[in-house]
């Protein structure tokens, strides 16, 4: 029996159509793993040896033709382990190619980056995540980089916005608080019109529920430190798209630094294997969790993409094969009665994220704007009385009557 490693091509190395459960848990495995271990291993590398300088040499010449794959010489230009989750989120993005960042806003700030260039001009939707809209607005405005901002929805003012300068329209589906869902087909029309790139921020459904690129949109990003990674225990970010955009981005990633660390690959990868079944029971929870706050008494408003009450669910029914486990409601009162739903309940925990295994709730205006007075928050959309809940993989009738008790006895 040989001892040498013979590697044959997973099922993923052919064009045959799988599950995303089964992509989730095969895609980017070697078959076998080195020293034949079932999970990819952690290579906790800094640099990479060569056998000699004709080896050297070799492995230089080879790059220079684009043929070393699978080899490179320092960790900031490439890691086994950061390539496996990579290979195994291109195959669940349906994309030819992904890239990982050490967060999520590495992976937003990084792109953005390496697309615009002094008198570029963008435009952002108003619901997208505040600390993307903050680099938008300010920090690439120190760069000469313009950026407007479009409502939500309003899709004659998105096109309206674009300029002769315009190279990137962003926006996400669904979004931070508002759960506000794209029509995906209509941007991308939008802005092939124009010769306009589009990005769209997809964390909040991931691949399984939501795949951008399938209509037409050029790259999606996910922060993978929430659903991908499900269980709040890394930062990781990911940008997936063509092989040519991510090899842009890959190559300014090289030179910005923010790369992903091995070990948080693990954890990625190990994470992504339980995704269709941690999302299936988030989707299930989040529906049933947003028609009981709906036909509670004491909630005003829920924004949940799954009922008909939101203003995106005809678009988010077309598109999306599920709603996923984040509910935004507004309770009757003012920013002291959401603090006492919040305080009451006894199974949500009191933390900023989502997508994890625990289900989390917050109310954004203390918890995202504490800074801003009311009527600064209300002046980007946030009420005082908006509590955000990102539901975990609990029992729905536990979450149900927790929640039960401590909106009747607010």
């Amino acid at each position: 029996m040989t001892t040498d490693l013979q590697l044959k091509p997973s099922l993923f190395d052919v064009a045959v159509a799988q599950g995303s459960s089964t992509v989730a848990v095969h895609a980017g495995t070697q078959r076998p793993n080195a020293h034949h271990a079932l999970t990819p291993p952690v290579v906790q590398t800094a640099t990479y040896t060569f056998a000699d300088t004709a080896d050297l040499c070799d492995f230089m010449d080879a790059r220079m033709w684009g043929a070393a794959k699978g080899r490179t010489e320092y960790g900031r230009y490439g890691n086994p382990t950061v390539t496996a989750a990579e290979t195994k989120l291109a195959a669940l993005e349906g994309a030819q190619a992904a890239v990982l960042y050490s967060s999520g806003m590495a992976a937003v700030t990084s792109t953005l980056l390496t697309l615009l260039q002094s008198g570029s001009h963008v435009v952002i939707t108003d619901d997208s995540y505040r600390r993307t809209r903050q680099f938008c607005l300010n920090f690439l405005r120190k760069f000469g980089v313009e950026c407007t901002v479009s409502p939500m929805g309003d899709y004659e003012a998105l096109e309206a916005a674009i300029r002769p300068t315009t190279k990137l329209i962003i926006s996400e589906s669904p979004t931070n608080p508002y759960l506000r869902v794209l029509d995906l087909g209509r941007v991308a029309d939008i802005a092939k019109r124009h010769n306009v790139r589009t990005l769209v921020d997809a964390t909040f459904a991931t691949p399984l529920n939501l795949r951008p690129l399938d209509f037409g949109i050029d790259l999606v990003v996910h922060s993978a430190t929430k659903y991908l990674g499900g269980h709040n225990d890394l930062l990781a970010g990911v940008v997936a798209g063509s092989e040519q955009l991510i090899a842009l981005l890959r190559q300014n990633l090289w030179m910005l630094g923010g790369v992903l660390d091995p070990n948080n690959a693990y954890l990625l990868v190990r994470g992504l294997k339980t995704l269709a079944l941690r999302l299936q029971r988030q989707n299930e929870n989040g529906i049933r969790v947003a028609q009981f706050l709906e036909s509670h008494p004491k909630v005003e408003r829920v924004w949940y993409p799954g009922l008909a009450s939101h203003p995106d669910h005809e678009a988010a029914s077309r598109q999306m094969s599920g709603f996923g486990g984040v509910i935004s409601f507004e309770v009757k009162g003012d920013l002291s009665a959401a603090s006492r739903v919040v305080d009451g309940v006894r199974i949500p925990i009191i933390a900023p994220s989502l997508g994890g295994v625990e289900t989390l709730i917050e109310q954004p205006a203390l918890m995202s704007y504490y800074e801003m007075s009311t009527e600064e928050r209300l002046e980007v959309g946030i009420k005082d009385n908006l509590i955000r809940l990102a539901l975990g993989i609990e029992d729905a009738d536990d979450l149900i009557a927790d929640l039960s008790q401590s909106l009747d006895s607010t």
